[in-house]
């Protein structure tokens, strides 16, 4: 069997690596990320209503059925 040598990289570059990965991202600014924030809650809500109404709408159509 052949054997496989890993090394563990240092905990220092494994730091150094991260940080250069976090220097990479880009931050949205207050004002997109407060637009995003309300389009995403609204999003959410509407979709919520709608899966609410498609709920009623089988919960009382299965009851009919039931009934017959």
């Amino acid at each position: 069997m052949g054997e496989t040598k890993t090394e563990k990289a240092s905990k220092t570059s494994w730091f150094t690596g991260l940080k250069a990965e976090f220097d990479k991202i880009i931050w949205p600014d207050k004002k997109s990320l407060t637009r995003q924030t309300i389009a995403v809650v609204a999003v959410s809500v509407v979709l919520g209503l709608i899966i609410a109404v498609i709920d009623v709408f089988i919960k009382y159509g299965v009851d009919a059925l039931v009934n017959l």
